[in-house]
């Protein structure tokens, strides 16, 4: 399992914006990240949408954190990008699974270590990541 590229820019986009502790323009940000203008624009859009980042129009316009950073966390970042943890799409609740979902021993382990993985990313907040 691994995250996409996609909520790895989201989570270095939050971090530089921790990290900077002021508003930033978006081709700053896209340059401090490496994540290219475009890319930079549609994750920055997700999480103005999320509540994490705040967005101000103008000449001192430009994107900073919403929350102090120790109220966000990685699994906030992600799962803004991602949409809920699961690690196998059978504990989708909208996959049409094959197997009887009752009794599927697969199913309740899955469960499990997505609930461990979910409470593991909730509780790193960008203010551990840039101690």
């Amino acid at each position: 399992m691994h995250i996409t590229l996609e909520s790895d820019y989201a989570v270095r986009i939050v971090h530089c914006l921790a990290t900077a502790g002021k508003r930033m323009d978006a081709r700053s940000i896209s340059i401090e990240t490496n994540v290219t203008l475009r890319f930079s624009l549609k994750i920055l859009r997700k999480l103005v949408s999320s509540g994490i980042v705040s967005s101000f129009k103008g000449v001192k316009g430009g994107y900073e954190l919403a929350r102090p950073i120790d109220q966000i966390s990685l699994k906030d970042v992600i799962e803004t990008v991602e949409g809920s943890l699961a690690i196998s799409r059978c504990i989708s609740p909208d996959f049409a699974c094959s197997c009887n979902r009752v009794t599927c021993t697969s199913k309740k382990v899955y469960e499990e270590i997505s609930n461990m993985v979910s409470e593991k990313l909730a509780s790193v907040k960008f203010s551990d990541l840039i101690k």
